[in-house]
């Protein structure tokens, strides 16, 4: 078996939905259009989308040496929909229902690393839950795990929108 079908496995026996592997490299194609919609403002109030813009388009900035990009796609539809439940009293986002997914995630990705290592060998990376400037969608993408739909987010064929996209 193939060190990449090796991953894919692992990742789904976590509980990942989808995993996708991408070249490490500039991002050429996304930097004009990070770049456009930063200019126009886009980022709002998160003026920490403005730093450190190289990083988020070489991955080798922030893992040097760095091959290859694993994205994984992590579903957070939840089973119970409380805002129906609750239609009177709050509104809170479907992310939000459970368990910080930072925690969630960030422990599957430690479990991630620790099997690969188990069954490829030494693997050197870093593992990103919203806590670099990672442009996690254009990896993504890039990985063959959707498109960016005209709401700018991820969508994949058969799960739309409802997940998270570590890489």
């Amino acid at each position: 078996m193939s060190p990449s079908v090796q991953i894919k496995k692992i990742a789904s026996d976590l509980g990942f939905n989808y995993c996708g592997i991408a070249k490490a490299e500039f991002l050429e194609e996304e930097a004009p259009r990070l770049e456009d919609w930063l200019k126009r403002g886009y980022q709002g109030k998160m003026s920490y989308l403005e730093n450190h813009f190289d990083k988020r388009l070489n991955p080798t900035l922030l893992v040097p040496g760095a091959k290859s990009v694993i994205s994984l796609i992590y579903n957070y539809y939840p089973e119970k929909d409380l805002a129906k439940e609750n239609a009177n009293t709050y509104k809170l986002a479907k992310y939000a229902y459970g368990e910080d997914y930072h925690h969630i995630i960030k422990d599957k990705l430690k479990l991630f690393f620790f099997r690969m290592e188990e069954a490829i060998g030494k693997v050197e990376g870093r593992a990103f839950v919203d806590s670099a400037p990672v442009h996690e969608r254009a990896w993504a993408k890039k990985a063959g795990l959707g498109w960016t739909g005209k709401n700018s987010l991820l969508l994949n064929k058969s799960m739309g929108s409802f997940f998270f996209w570590p890489s």
